[in-house]
């Protein structure tokens, strides 16, 4: 051969003297449809073998067949399994490979010289390896390595019962997989394959650098160290954590996580300053109940208030779920009386036992607190405890078909403030409401008919209004028609209400009703043309819309309002029938409203880049049905004219805003503009400007960004959770500060520093509780990754302040075996 590349074949088949017999050799149509196998190469062969015997017709026939491309597919193996049952690894066999191996069968072998012994996720190297096989008993000795699912020992002397894996291990260091964790010891003594105990350990997750002088800038130094790799926990007993070489905790004992996975335990202390509680030390407690049940117990003593003792339950069962949240502190010290909060969240699904009925859906929500000073003495409970108006809320629902109906009870707790009183909201006490909608009816027709029956309570000397009893029916019918260039929606509505009131009205009466019909017209059109903006394929669309209105004038004076308030005036209230939301009152209305939308979509993706809009009501008549006698009618004429406006330049940048113009006065009414910068993970600036005339105008801004670009240093793009490399620092923080007041509102601002192995972050809060009052804090927390916490975490802080905020460590997915194969 001249080709010199050419080396000989392994093998030849020799022809056949004698053809197969037609049996053994399939169709040439046959062999399409063949799937792929493991096999699928020696298959070819035996194909083409069958064939050349059977004729060289047919052989061409099964050549062609085999030539059709047919995509392989991956299939699942055994041998990639993260977890080796006992079985397996028993029935296991055992390899060894060295320079030099000698021994007897079935007894000793005996293996020096680069030893290595793999059984079934044990790896063992040294430089001579004895392996007793009665027994199981591995002795190695001379730079040992063993590698066990990933976790790496090494040291000078091995002795090891390799399938119980029980023995010991002489000046050993140690690498584990599942947090990257890092020691040395005197001695590791391994129970089984899932505990050991370290003796006079190190402990640290700091990565090693090279050069003898290294040290890592913390390390925790005990006498012993109890690893279960069962329940990924570490029990260090006789401890000492040190940073930057300074003792700063010395503790008996300790427990601390091996994995992500939850563990039953004290959890870091928390140390902290306030401006209201004063000093203040937390040290909770987390009881892993069950994989879907778990508590956390969180006593707080507060230097100037006394002990705040704090618990949160969770659950999650296959048909429903749910958090409790509670505290009570005895005798607080700045009231002078027991204070208490509790919060309850539930959903989930009631088997009634009926199969006609079958699952009525169950949902609560209840939140109660002791005073009227909690929502300002306690800025950090539950969000929902931090408000003045407090619901707790059950409803059960179900539905079947067109048919759906719901059972309520909605109470309310109103924390008032003498200087700022609130009139409180009506209690539902019940509400039963029903409803049937049938879709694509009688030709394309849509209706349904709604029916509310509501018993509305308070206190009288607060609203200034009877308590009553509503029932309500709302019937609709609707024809859409529907297509690719526009749309075209007449509805009839008729809205019916009546009152029975446990008090006389002024006329008399105890008694009320009202019915109020409805014509409404929607209709639209959609166009569009491609076009380029900087040499980018675009679709331009142009949206014209139009929505006429006309509900007549039905006099409404008489009526309550129990839960009815005037709808905000934006892009989503200005095509809709009623001027007001909720059912106690209807607006009369004659009126079109015409709006014109064009978007800016990417010819191959077809995600919008930017949307422009304007819209404008003209109302034909005066607006003659109002909340209460202080509110000012609509008037007859142009409303003010809505503009909004979204850009999306590119995944960096965004910009958003919404701008409500007076054309009589010639000045904007109200005006919202917003924009979002975020080139990469971990750098992200919000700005918003809100401006209502004379009522507020506001520079809200937060951010997130790394402090070293301004040194060029622009870090590794490591993905989210990981952080931008060492040494860094990041500037967090949010600005709300009010123009007309010309003073801050609320402030956040701190800094985090990633070290690698330890975050450290400082941010100052301060939150205003009413006009002339705020509350300030310094929350500062060192976090050891891998390892453990210590300070106030200002995590939650941050992640409400700042939107696309990033934490610096996020927990990952577990490590695979493989990641860390030998």
């Amino acid at each position: 051969m001249d080709n010199p590349f050419y080396k000989a074949p392994l093998f030849t088949v020799p022809p056949f003297r004698v053809p197969p017999p037609a049996s053994m050799c399939l169709p040439p149509r046959d062999l399409r449809v063949l799937s792929p196998s493991p096999r699928f190469a020696l298959s070819r062969m035996a194909l083409l073998v069958c064939a050349v015997g059977s004729g060289l017709a047919h052989a061409q026939a099964v050549v062609e067949a085999l030539t059709v491309e047919v995509p392989l597919q991956l299939q699942s193996s055994g041998l990639l399994a993260e977890t080796i049952t006992p079985a397996q690894r028993e029935a296991a066999p055992v390899f060894l490979q060295g320079d030099r191996i000698s021994g007897r069968p079935d007894l000793e072998t005996v293996v020096e010289g680069d030893a290595v012994f793999r059984k079934a996720g044990t790896t063992i190297r040294a430089d001579r390896l004895e392996y007793y096989q009665p027994d199981d008993q591995a002795k190695a000795t001379g730079n040992v390595r063993i590698n066990r699912a990933g976790n790496v020992y090494e040291g000078s002397l091995l002795e090891l019962k390799v399938e119980s894996f029980e023995g010991f291990f002489n000046e050993p260091s140690y690498h584990f997989l599942q947090n990257d964790a890092h020691g040395e010891a005197d001695r590791i003594d391994f129970l089984d394959e899932s505990h050991a105990v370290v003796r006079n350990a190190t402990y640290t997750t700091c990565r090693r650098l090279p050069g003898p002088s290294w040290m890592p800038d913390w390390i925790l130094r005990a006498t012993s160290i109890s690893l279960d790799n069962d329940e990924d926990v570490g029990v260090a007993t006789g401890a000492v954590l040190s940073f930057k070489g300074v003792p700063i905790l010395p503790v008996p004992a300790i427990s601390f996580p091996l994995s992500d996975k939850r563990k039953s335990g004290v959890l870091p202390p928390t140390i902290g300053v306030d401006s209201v509680n004063g000093a203040e030390l937390s040290v909770p407690y987390y009881w892993n109940i069950a994989p879907n049940r778990d508590a956390t117990l969180t006593p707080t003593v507060m230097a100037e208030r006394g002990v705040d003792l704090g618990a949160e339950f969770r659950y999650l069962e296959p048909t429903y779920s749910g958090v409790v949240r509670a505290n009570y502190m005895p005798s607080d010290r700045l009231r002078g009386a027991d204070r208490w909060g509790m919060a309850f969240v539930h959903q989930g699904m009631v088997d009634t036992g009926i199969a006609a009925v079958g699952n009525v859906s169950v949902t609560a929500n209840l939140n109660r607190v002791s005073d009227d000073n909690y929502w300002r003495d306690f800025t950090r409970s539950s969000g929902t405890l931090t408000q003045r108006l407090l619901s707790s809320d059950v409803t059960a629902s179900w539905g079947r078909g067109p048919v759906s109906a719901s059972a309520r009870v909605l109470k309310w707790q109103t924390l008032q403030d003498p200087t700022a009183p609130i009139v409180p909201p009506y209690d539902r006490a019940p509400q039963l409401t029903a409803r049937y909608a049938k879709s694509n009816d009688w030709g394309g027709v849509d209706w349904s008919v709604d029916g509310d029956f509501t018993q509305f309570e308070a206190d009288r000397s607060l609203t200034l209004q009877p308590n009553a009893q509503r029932s309500l029916a709302l019937m609709q019918i609707s024809r859409p028609w529907l297509g690719s260039a526009g749309f075209v929606t007449p509805k009839v509505q008729l809205h019916a209400t009546s009152y029975q009131f446990d008090a006389l009205l002024p006329n008399g009466s105890s008694t009320a009703s009202s019915v109020v019909p409805t014509f409404s017209l929607d209709s639209g059109l959609v166009f569009e043309r491609d076009t380029n903006l900087f040499g980018r394929g675009l679709v331009q669309t142009l949206e014209p819309r139009a929505f006429y209105v006309n509900t007549p004038y039905r006099n409404q004076s008489g009526l309550p309002n129990y839960d009815t308030g005037a709808n905000d005036f934006n892009f989503a209230s200005i095509y809709t029938e009623n001027a007001f939301g909720g059912h106690d009152k209807i607006s009369d209305n004659n009126l079109l409203t015409l709006g014109l939308t064009t978007r800016y979509l990417d010819a191959e993706t077809g995600g919008q880049l930017a949307r422009f809009g304007i819209a404008q009501r003209l109302r034909f008549e005066d607006q003659l049905v109002t909340l209460n006698s202080t509110t000012a009618p609509a008037q007859a004429g142009f409303s003010d004219v809505l503009l909004g406006a979204s850009v999306n330049v590119n995944d960096h940048w965004a910009l958003d805003s919404t701008v409500q113009y007076n054309a009589k006065t010639d000045q904007s009414t109200r005006s919202t503009v917003g924009g979002r910068y975020s080139p990469s993970n971990y750098r992200v600036v919000n700005a918003a400007y809100r401006f209502q005339r004379d009522v507020s105008e506001q520079i809200d801004v937060s951010w997130q960004w790394p402090l070293n670009d301004l040194l060029g240093d622009m870090g590794q793009a490591l993905g989210a959770g990981r952080g931008q490399g060492e040494g860094r620092y990041y500037s967090v923080g949010r600005l709300n500060y009010s123009l007309n007041e010309r003073r801050l509102v609320d402030t956040v601002f701190g800094v985090e520093y990633d070290a690698g192995c330890w975050l450290g972050r400082v941010v100052l809060e301060r939150v205003q509780t009413s006009t002339a009052t705020a509350t300030q804090r310094v929350m500062f927390q060192i976090e050891f990754v891998g390892f453990t916490r210590l300070g106030v975490s200002p995590q939650q802080t941050l992640t409400q302040s700042i939107s696309r905020y990033q934490n610096l460590r996020e927990p990952g997915g577990s490590a695979s075996r493989f990641s860390n194969y030998d």
